[in-house]
């Protein structure tokens, strides 16, 4: 089978990403409201329709949890797992190539600060 058959595991950023990058001190607030970048919702959704499993990463605390689920549910975004506290130092990921072919299985995307998502093809 090839790899390409089974449903992707997206690892996706929010701040700068999904939303409008905000000041940590500005989203830590219970009355922020966050700008959704273009496109955000139509890809989502589209991922969601392929089957992928879609898990949010965020440099924000672990104590601001409960803004920031009720920031994501207010501007409609879904997801399978919300990964926070990872701060803002760079990340890698790092996962095994398939045995049987050498096939890679991990692929790392860079955008600009509030660009969005829109034009992303997985």
């Amino acid at each position: 089978m090839n790899i390409h058959d089974r449903p992707a595991t997206i690892f996706c950023d929010i701040d700068g990403t999904l939303i409008k990058h905000a000041h940590p001190d500005e989203a830590a607030k219970n009355n922020y409201k966050a700008n959704l970048l273009e496109g955000t919702i139509e890809k989502l959704l589209e991922w969601e329709r392929k089957g992928y499993r879609i898990i949010l990463t965020t440099g924000r605390k672990e104590s601001m949890r409960k803004q920031t689920i009720k920031q994501l549910q207010d501007v409609g975004i879904m997801y399978d797992l919300l990964i926070m506290g990872l701060g803002s130092g760079p990340r890698y990921l790092i996962n095994d190539k398939r045995p049987e072919n050498g096939q890679e299985t991990a692929f790392a995307i860079n955008l600009k600060k509030d660009k969005g998502i829109s034009n992303i093809n997985i």
